[in-house]
């Protein structure tokens, strides 16, 4: 007697990161939200009865990409002021416009942007810093997409708060707010040791260790943030971290990209990971971060893009190239991190990161069903010999055909399914009109 699933996925391939493999003639079942089974294709067909069952010949599945770190609403200042020095791209340009214009609507629209661009990429989970987290997540859920939802605490007043204790005031209400949401969790987002204060720190250590939630920091991201900390504080950044208590394995330390080997071993030590954005990395010439021997050293490295505003894409299938040939490069060893471990960096390894990898992050049977369809029949993705390698070096987002969500379609053969694009566009270009705009640009 069959058993009765609502989807049937028979793609090509199947990585399904957990075990580390590629399977072929393989099936998924999805019940609901779940993953009931992963099983060879003729077993599924006498297996279950399914209210779906999509046969997809030329393609590959993997776990939902995760976008570790991100300030998703910043994708209405795309291209707002490129090619700049970080410090000088923050005060002189992104921190005016915010200051100027920031509010819950822009959080929203800027948020839906940025959601229809990562699901369109087969992002299915992303880690936000940025404010009016209630926006954040009323646009996400709008397209159904997994969030978790920086606390941002900052030392200075915007328009969304005045001070620290304000900041994770408005933050926790929020999170009381959405507590049982099935598709949106939280962390605590100190924005970085320059902007933040000891006492700051403090209590987010405190909420972090009372609340049980992650804590997401910029940290050593530039040389010029190093130096400043050693005038002001007469020690590295990192160093002040960990005398304050902040190393935890719930520690997801973003960019780290100025790190000596005592601070790797640190890291390490105190089992933190750390959200490693390539591409924004070298945009804003912040340098390139020594991966390969965090990785060596067992740290858990996910992947990140950064806002759109310093990247310009919330691409994670970009990102996992870039990492890699970043690596190789840096190393000098070709072999240095592979297709599969970039792979397992963009889904379970950001999984566990954010402390869901009980629920996301590998196709397993009783994880949720996020997952990724990629199309490799495109001429110029031919000859396809090892489908992850060519998911990693050749495929782009453009490939992507399918992405499910907690056993939800959201993209189906290209198109968002809950989103009218045009009217998004619309909406967009209220928004530029409104921004500071550079001279010269249009």
């Amino acid at each position: 007697m069959t058993e009765k699933i609502d989807l049937l996925l028979e793609p090509r391939w199947i990585a399904p990161v957990e075990p580390d493999a590629l399977l072929t003639g393989y099936a998924i079942a999805v019940r609901g939200s779940q993953i009931v089974d992963l099983l060879p294709a003729e077993e599924a067909h006498q297996r279950y009865q399914a209210e779906e069952h999509l046969r997809l010949p030329d393609h590959l599945v993997i776990p939902g990409l995760i976008n570790l770190h991100t300030h998703a609403a910043m994708s209405l200042m795309r291209g707002m002021a490129d090619d700049l020095p970080l410090m000088d791209w923050l005060q002189n340009h992104i921190w005016p416009s915010e200051a100027a214009h920031v509010s819950a609507a822009f959080v929203h629209d800027g948020t839906l942007l940025a959601c229809a661009e990562m699901l369109r990429g087969g992002i299915t989970c992303f880690n936000d810093m940025y404010f009016y987290p209630q926006a954040a997540a009323e646009a996400s859920t709008t397209l159904g997409m997994r969030a978790t939802l920086g606390i941002t605490v900052l030392d200075f007043p915007n328009a969304y708060a005045n001070d620290c204790e304000d900041y994770l005031n408005k933050g926790l209400a929020v999170r009381d707010q959405w507590l049982n949401h099935p598709l949106i969790s939280f962390c605590l987002a100190p924005h970085a040791p320059y902007s933040v204060s000891d006492a700051g720190f403090e209590r987010v250590i405190t909420l972090s260790e009372l609340l049980g939630l992650p804590i997401h920091c910029h940290i050593h991201e530039t040389r010029f943030e190093i130096e400043e900390s050693l005038r002001n504080y007469d020690c590295r950044p990192l160093q002040r971290l960990r005398k304050l208590g902040l190393l935890s394995p719930n520690l997801i330390a973003v960019h780290a990209v100025h790190l000596n080997h005592g601070e790797i071993e640190e890291l390490a030590r105190h089992g933190c990971s750390v959200a490693h954005c390539p591409t924004s990395n070298l945009k804003l010439a912040s340098g390139i971060a020594p991966i390969t021997a965090m990785t060596q050293r067992g740290i858990n490295v996910g992947l990140g893009t950064d806002g759109a505003a310093s990247n310009n894409r919330l691409d994670i299938l970009q990102e996992m190239r870039q990492a890699a040939l970043l690596a190789k490069a840096q190393s000098g060893n070709a072999a240095s991190l592979s297709a599969r471990q970039v792979l397992g960096m963009a889904t379970l390894n950001s999984a566990k990161a954010l402390g869901l990898d009980h629920q996301i992050g590998s196709i397993r049977p009783g994880k949720e069903a996020d997952l990724c369809a990629i199309d490799l029949s495109a001429i110029e993705l031919q000859p396809c010999y090892d489908a992850v390698s060519q998911l990693v070096y050749a495929a782009g987002r453009e490939q992507v055909s399918h992405v499910w969500i907690a056993g939800r379609c959201c993209v189906r053969n290209k198109k968002l399914a809950a989103l009218q694009e045009n009217d998004l566009k619309n909406t967009v270009s209220l928004w530029q009109n409104r921004l500071e705009i550079r001279p010269g640009c249009s």
